[in-house]
């Protein structure tokens, strides 16, 4: 099969590909033929040497892909020779709050990933693919759409009469403001052009906000609401967005900690979040019941993923270069 695995940090990722049949599956494990996978900011933070947490070098990388079961254990039920499946993004968590442990297991970091033909799990680290959607739209489920679903539910879901504010046009973003509006909420969207704006306004988005021209953005963003401020904020660009995050933030309201895009050091007013009430919280992603969820409501639905341009799998460094580019709105894709 064709694999690629990461042998060590700089620009140019210094990728191996190797040939090599995947094991049969075990009593608890399926066999799978990977269709499509998807790219992530992590996996350009991994390319590039500066992912925070500790990885081991050799690994097969990319964490979210959506495959077909050629073969199953004689003990799985989950699933028969056929069906779809997308990645979940920990292995292992199944439910219930973040375990300490699972930030050790991770695809790219300690374990195999998905940058392959073929690969072997267990049955119960993955979930169904919704029917309506097609392989590549799959494999942009796993990371950027669980993150943005969770990222709306929290210690409260938003629903209709919320105001929800989503940056840029990423993955995350574009599903967060995807599912806000399922769930009944209005959004404030900010970005750096007006192509996409328009975009953004296509996806329902109620207001745009250019942050190039407008940098104080987010006091424009409260002052779009009467002056009351934003419930809930998926705070993407982290480092140098959060300062105008807090200012943007409704009395009490929800900031959804997701990454760390943008750069700089956060200069942060204690006294500003302290009188604001803020709930400030970091997104782990989600579990596997979270992801099953997730699926069920984007099946009700209907909803499909918005795609940015798929690559060849052998043409993995073009997509790198696409997302690193910051020019891509949605998901930047690999057939395999």
């Amino acid at each position: 099969m064709t694999a690629y695995r990461l042998l060590g940090s700089g620009q140019d990722g210094r990728f191996t590909r190797e040939d090599d049949v995947p094991r049969p599956p075990r009593h608890d494990e399926v066999l799978l033929r990977v269709h499509a996978s998807a790219l992530n900011f992590r996996d350009v933070a991994l390319l590039q040497g500066w992912y925070p947490l500790p990885r081991q070098d050799g690994l097969i990388q990319l964490t979210d892909a959506a495959a077909e079961v050629l073969e199953t254990g004689s003990e799985v039920g989950r699933f028969v020779t056929g069906d779809r499946v997308c990645s979940t993004f920990f292995p292992g968590w199944f439910g219930g709050s973040f375990p300490a442990s699972s930030a050790s297991r991770q695809y790219g970091t300690q374990l195999d990933g998905w940058m392959c033909q073929y690969k072997t799990v267990r049955a119960e680290d993955l979930v169904s693919l919704p029917a309506h959607l097609s392989y590549r739209e799959g494999a942009t489920l796993p990371c950027a759409a669980l993150t943005a679903w969770n990222a709306l539910h929290g210690h409260y879901p938003v629903g209709p009469g919320d105001v929800v504010l989503t940056q840029g046009t990423g993955g995350v973003a574009l599903f967060a403001l995807q599912f806000a509006r399922m769930l009944g909420a209005s959004v404030i969207a900010t970005t750096s052009s007006d192509t996409k704006a328009a975009l953004l306004h296509q996806l329902g988005a109620t207001h745009v906000i250019n942050y190039r021209s407008t940098p104080d953005w987010g006091l424009a963003a409260r002052e779009l609401t009467g002056g009351v401020g934003v419930n809930r904020i998926v705070e993407i660009g982290g480092p140098g967005t959060l300062a105008q995050s807090l200012q943007a933030v409704a009395n009490e309201g929800d900031i959804a900690l997701v990454g760390f895009v943008a750069p700089g050091q956060p200069q942060v007013d204690f006294m500003q979040l302290f009188m604001s009430g803020a709930v400030v919280r970091r997104i782990n992603v989600g579990n596997r019941l979270e992801f099953e969820c997730m699926n069920a409501a984007i099946s009700q639905h209907g909803l499909h993923p918005v795609l940015d341009q798929d690559f060849a799998l052998d043409d993995h460094a073009q997509a790198f270069e696409r997302l690193m580019s910051g020019g891509h709105s949605g998901k930047v894709t690999l057939r395999h």
